[in-house]
């Protein structure tokens, strides 16, 4: 829903902030602010973020020019994503058991030190 049918004007738009600290790290949403124009809004977003906070770029993007997955398409691409049992540790739950089996079948300190008294003749 846009401002404008919030509250019947459609003076400010909604503008969502994102911002990068370093030229290797991925853009973070950091917040929405209400404008009524692009340049208004990169100027708020300059005042409000980029005085506290050292960033190397600055986003900012009409809220209803972000488009998302309709429920259709996430129902879609969810139940095509959902076998991934593969990647998850569960299937090697037996290997704790193996370990204990095979720490037990190690050699303790006490018989590894008891090669050393080797009878000299």
């Amino acid at each position: 829903m846009t401002e404008e049918n919030r509250n019947g004007s459609s003076f400010y738009q909604v503008y969502e902030v994102f911002s990068k600290k370093s030229a290797s790290a991925s853009f973070q949403l950091q917040f929405s602010l209400l404008a009524p124009n692009e340049e208004m809004a990169m100027m708020m977003a300059q005042e409000n973020f980029m005085r506290r906070e050292k960033v190397v770029d600055i986003w900012v993007v009409r809220r209803d020019h972000i488009r998302g997955m309709n429920p259709e398409e996430r129902e879609m691409w969810t139940n095509r994503l959902d076998n991934k049992e593969y990647r998850t540790t569960k299937g090697y739950g037996y290997l704790r058991r193996k370990w204990r089996e095979k720490e037990q079948d190690m050699l303790d300190e006490k018989e590894i030190l008891s090669w050393k008294e080797v009878k000299k003749g």
